[in-house]
């Protein structure tokens, strides 16, 4: 499946390479405004910033509430097991959408009112449709992975819904290209059958990975069609990472390796094929940004990518924000893009 040309940073050196850093979505706190606008100056241009994800805000900012509340024709309402999805809305769907648009909004008047240029991309992030499965209820209280037809369903409605949410995204950012993150956090388990059912004596049965490639494919395709610039798969690391090649996405987001450098050789191979790699570096216990690079430098050069082939990497933190206070976040942010920089450099000047 091809994939389009991935959006790149802006180049102020063109020997250089252009790594840039940017977040997973989740941030801590309750205030949009102070959180996009945080994130627009810590990660401006050419970094990535994005529409924030605050799980602290309550039930309806949780980001698989966030993320039914894209779906086409479904809703996810509150009952104790979870939240179930059915074909009606109720006050929690209507709450999630409510809100989802209303961030929205902010991100467009908080872009509105900066002065001077930022081209840079601005990111937007969605659970899956494998795992949104797996975290969406049935009627009876099952996981709706358990069915074939709900999970094509919400797949369907996913892929069908996504091409508004894009579109709304790339009217509050204009002029700059909109990249989407789909993170996939159950995949692993999907695959392998290890998701318990309701009950928790049993697993539900493992979902072919024929089928998780379809469904995961054509999310890609209507993100793409509505007029994203690339497509980011958040994948587990149990997860071979050359699905995200498969189902057309751009890009890749995968914890480093930390392990023997044949580790690196499957992303080793997704660079040379053309992806982006997104790689889940910066830590948030402090760690020095020259060591991160450095490990990363050697690595790259281990494995035999050339330095230009940096422009297609990505910094990301290790792990979501969420749970951060105020100073620690501006230290993990300051760490990603001072990495990025330090990367590059070191390539540069190698």
């Amino acid at each position: 499946m091809s994939r389009s040309a991935p959006a790149g940073p802006r180049r102020t050196d063109p020997d250089v390479p252009g790594v840039v850093g940017t977040a997973l979505g989740a941030m801590p706190g309750t205030d949009v405004v102070e959180s996009i606008t945080l994130l627009r100056g810590e990660l401006g241009a050419p970094h990535i910033s994005f529409l924030p994800v605050l799980p602290a805000r309550g039930a309806a900012a949780d980001p698989v509430a966030r993320t039914a509340a894209v779906l086409e024709e479904l809703y996810a309402d509150q009952q104790p097991h979870g939240l179930r999805v059915s074909g009606a809305p109720g006050k929690d769907s209507r709450s999630a959408r409510a809100l989802l648009a209303g961030d929205v909004n902010v991100l467009a008047d908080v872009i509105g009112a900066e002065s001077g240029p930022d081209d840079a991309p601005v990111k937007t992030q969605l659970i899956g449709p494998l795992s949104l499965a797996a975290r969406l209820h049935l009627h009876a209280g099952e996981r709706a992975l358990k069915d074939h037809g709900a999970r094509r369903d919400i797949a369907d409605s996913l892929a069908a819904g996504v091409v508004e949410h894009v579109r709304a995204v790339r009217a509050a950012a204009p002029g700059r290209d909109v990249l989407v993150q789909l993170d996939e956090p159950e995949l692993a388990r999907v695959l392998a059958g290890e998701l318990p059912t309701m009950s928790g004596y049993r697993t539900l049965r493992a979902v072919p990975l024929a089928e998780a490639r379809r469904s995961l494919a054509a999310v890609v395709d209507a993100c793409r069609g509505a007029g994203a610039a690339g497509v980011a798969l958040r994948l587990p690391p149990e997860v071979d990472p050359r699905l995200a090649a498969e189902a057309g996405a751009d890009a890749v987001q995968v914890p480093a390796p930390v392990g023997p450098v044949r580790d690196w050789e499957p992303l080793a191979a997704l660079v040379e094929d053309g992806m982006q790699l997104w790689l889940g570096l910066v830590p948030v216990p402090r760690a020095s940004a020259a060591a991160l690079a450095a490990g990363v430098w050697s690595a790259w050069r281990d494995v035999g990518l050339p330095p230009a082939a940096l422009d297609q990497v990505r910094i990301t933190p290790r792990e979501e924000l969420d749970a951060l206070g105020p100073a620690e976040l501006r230290d993990v942010l300051a760490r990603v893009t001072e990495t990025a920089s330090t990367l590059a450099r070191t390539a540069a000047d190698a």
